[in-house]
């Protein structure tokens, strides 16, 4: 079904939007993928924060206009898919390299990340990203490791030095 100008103006808008505000770009051949599978994979995308559309490259070329993703546009040719990710980075990548586990057909063609054009080969650096909880709990980890060296140190200045506390004390009890 061929879109009038109004309907093109409305996609480019949408698309403009996301990108705007995406983290990252996975754009990937999809010929050959049923129906099945891309509506799995769409519903798989609403949940992980990626905004998936199948859209004529010229709309795409014209939609990252202004963004971090017009490096891109020369890249976008033949039949594609765009995946943007919108809450986490590596989004994206991880979706498109789950299915194509499961599909050949499905191949990456475009990473975009920062402003950068990458290589397709960067779908699985751009996928083994951390979730946002894995970077949280990282960085818990990261935080709480001055306070336990501290503790560390301290019980080891304590042992050195006799004992610790239950040393201290001991005299104080031979003298009451």
């Amino acid at each position: 079904m061929a879109l009038n100008l109004s309907q093109k103006q409305e996609v480019v808008a949408e698309l403009a939007e996301v990108a705007s505000k995406a983290h990252s770009l996975v754009a990937a051949e999809y010929a050959g993928i049923t129906v099945s599978q891309m509506t799995a994979m769409r519903k798989k995308a609403r949940e992980s924060g990626v905004y998936l559309k199948v859209v004529k490259n010229t709309l795409a070329s014209r939609a990252v206009v202004g963004t971090e993703f017009e490096v891109v546009k020369d890249a976008l040719t033949g039949p594609l898919l765009y995946a943007f990710s919108t809450e986490e980075p590596g989004a994206a990548g991880r979706l498109i390299k789950e299915f194509a586990k499961g599909n050949d057909k499905l191949k990456a063609r475009v990473v975009s990340v920062e402003g950068k054009l990458l290589p397709a080969a960067h779908v699985d650096v751009l996928a083994s990203l951390p979730t946002r909880e894995q970077a949280l709990a990282m960085l818990a980890r990261v935080l709480a490791e001055p306070a336990s060296m501290f503790a560390r140190a301290v019980k080891a200045v304590a042992d050195k030095q006799g004992g610790g506390e239950a040393s201290a004390e001991a005299p104080a009890a031979e003298t009451a």
